[in-house]
């Protein structure tokens, strides 16, 4: 049994590759798939064959897929990407013999306000009509993605958003790489869609106290309207585009879409998520 990570020159990609070797998986029995495979070169080192993988270019995936068993598509998730970019490589997926497909989603890709939502939206859609047997992992907020404003606010005294009173219950990329080693080995979870956060959720307030533990000085949470937070963040410098995408975020986190009190994640991978605390080795 063969399994293709796709997106393995980046940092999920190459999580889940780990945690699959963690569990017992065979070096030779996985495939590596990475847009550029020289950024995959580690893998390779420990066994595992690499591969060209471009998601716009039908003839890497096709033969990237060639003799695959299982394949876990680690999705697009950066602002600004086309709804369609996925369809290509669910096409390829699509007419490969394959036992099972894993698909990197976001939380509550139906109903959220998350200006991802989409894309994923799209993809998932579009797995769904391709008839591969498939399990979706919608993942919440990377902890990884906190961890800046706790910073920032460490280093300033302030954190600032318009995200209200929202909570968001994030986990590691560690974590969810790790459920999606376990998913896609799993044959029971196929045909399910998996809501996956951290068993944690963090208001602002919340990650100003990080904030303080971290840095030993009074650290507090700023709540801002989205045009005032608009204009700070223009008046950084920042691209117009991305300032729309962090204050869709932001609205979203008000209206409560990361919010979440399932162990859904943690069952899976058999232990509690990492918190911010842990990550960032704050002292309580």
């Amino acid at each position: 049994m063969t399994t293709l990570v796709s997106g393995a020159g980046g940092n999920l990609g190459r999580m889940i590759i780990a945690h699959l070797l963690d569990r017992g998986v065979p070096a030779a029995d996985i495939v590596a798939g990475a847009h550029s495979p020289r950024k995959a070169s580690d893998l390779a080192q420990r066994g595992v064959r690499v591969v060209r993988f471009d998601y716009d270019d039908l003839a890497t995936l096709r033969e990237g897929l060639q003799g695959i068993d299982r394949f876990v598509l680690v999705s697009v998730s950066m602002p600004f990407t086309p709804v369609d970019q996925h369809d290509l490589v669910i096409q390829a997926a699509a007419e490969a013999d394959l036992a099972a497909l894993a698909y990197t989603s976001v939380y509550r890709a139906d109903t959220t306000a998350l200006p991802l939502a989409p894309i994923h939206l799209a993809a998932e859609r579009a797995i769904t009509d391709s008839g591969v047997r498939s399990v979706i992992l919608r993942n919440n907020s990377y902890l990884e993605l906190l961890s800046g404003s706790v910073i920032q606010g460490a280093q300033t005294g302030v954190i600032a958003a318009a995200a209200g009173d929202g909570r968001v219950a994030g986990a590691t990329r560690t974590d969810y790489a790790e459920a999606a080693a376990v998913a896609i080995l799993d044959d029971n979870r196929l045909g399910q869609t998996l809501e996956l956060s951290g068993d944690t959720a963090y208001s602002h307030d919340d990650l100003a106290a990080v904030a303080q533990r971290l840095s030993g000085r009074p650290v507090r949470y700023e709540r801002v309207m989205a045009e005032q937070r608009t204009s700070s963040l223009r008046a950084a410098g920042l691209d117009p585009r991305m300032v729309e995408v962090l204050i869709a975020i932001d609205t979203a986190t008000a209206r409560g879409d990361l919010d979440a009190s399932d162990r859904t994640l943690s069952d899976m991978i058999g232990h509690p998520t990492v918190g911010l605390d842990e990550m960032l080795g704050a002292r309580r």
